[in-house]
């Protein structure tokens, strides 16, 4: 039944992303529902199944969220809200708000050393924006990233060479109860928390923390990440730090796009960052418009801890 549900996740990605493309390749000339579906083999009716299945709306609205122009949008609505304060409906009861994370630094004996003397556990999990890979020591989870037309033995390579001296070992168990409360993918227990064991330079440290504080729903642009972090001219060392980030999804790299309004790059893919952002923003949409409420982003900064609600970072990550 599991094995079944899980296929059933990972096909019905895969159709959405072959959309996403499609769209993409016909934008200057709109195509029709009927031809976007058709392009990945699927009447009318079956292609609105599949999407009211995989994300509770219809394809023709699901568009909307892929556009520039909602981009533009969220990326100028995110950055009001957030230099004033942090809204989304955190309090809302919906476990995407209510998610909690924590991480800390290796020491910097262990960043030198590459994970020596740790024992890393990974496993394969579906998910609905397709199968990733996540990797977790005792103390955490340590790498989650997506894998690319099925290509397993890529994703645990990039696995080895960010913890190169680590002990590593498959475990089909790995993480998965996190994977199932970070994706939504069952009833989940809401208490405890997501740990994170971060591996990297203390500027990348500062960066992926800043990303932790963005909401769901929301987008900033890589000038915004520079900002908070106190390094307003690093924007360009900011993307390459961004586009280190260990930890996909948890640490939502994916919700910095280009100012411009354009999503960019990312390591899962652009169709897979565009279909995150897309559900991420139907699924906070759900609970309430952004609101100026609970945390001040302003109270937010490297050296002070992340003020937002729906974290939980009680201790200042170890400089490096």
């Amino acid at each position: 039944m599991v094995m079944d549900a899980n296929l059933q996740l990972l096909r019905d990605y895969e159709r959405v992303e072959q959309a996403i493309t499609y769209i993409d390749e016909q934008f200057p000339r709109q195509p029709s529902l009927a031809e976007v579906a058709a392009s990945v083999d699927l009447s009318e009716y079956h292609f609105q199944r599949l999407f009211s299945r995989w994300v509770g709306i219809s394809p023709k609205r699901f568009q909307q969220f892929l556009s520039k122009e909602h981009a533009k949008e969220t990326l100028a609505r995110s950055r009001s809200i957030l230099e004033a304060t942090y809204g989304a409906g955190l309090s809302s009861p919906s476990r995407l708000h209510d998610l909690m994370v924590s991480c800390e630094a290796v020491t910097p004996g262990e960043y030198r050393s590459g994970g020596a003397g740790l024992e890393v556990g990974y496993g394969f999990h579906a998910t609905p924006f397709g199968e990733c890979l996540v990797a977790e020591t005792s103390r955490g989870i340590c790498w989650m990233s997506f894998v690319q037309h099925g290509d397993r033995a890529r994703e645990v390579e990039h696995l080895k060479k960010s913890w190169p001296h680590a002990s590593l070992a498959e475990d089909p168990g790995a993480a998965a109860e996190a994977v199932a409360r970070a994706f939504q993918l069952e009833s989940t227990p809401e208490s405890g928390e997501i740990r994170l064991v971060l591996r990297g330079t203390n500027f990348q440290i500062k960066v992926w923390e800043a990303l932790l504080a963005i909401p769901p729903g929301f987008m900033v642009a890589y000038e915004d990440v520079a900002e908070r972090i106190g390094r307003p001219t690093s924007s360009r060392a900011v993307g390459n730090a961004v586009g280190s980030n260990p930890i996909s999804f948890l640490i939502p790299c994916h919700r910095v796009i280009r100012k411009v309004g354009t999503f960019g790059n990312y390591g899962g893919g652009r169709e897979r960052k565009k279909a995150i952002l897309a559900w991420e923003s139907i699924k906070s949409s759900a609970f309430g418009t952004l609101s100026e409420r609970d945390t001040d982003w302003s109270e937010s900064r490297p050296d002070s801890g992340v003020g937002n609600r729906q974290l939980d970072l009680p201790e200042p990550v170890a400089a490096l």
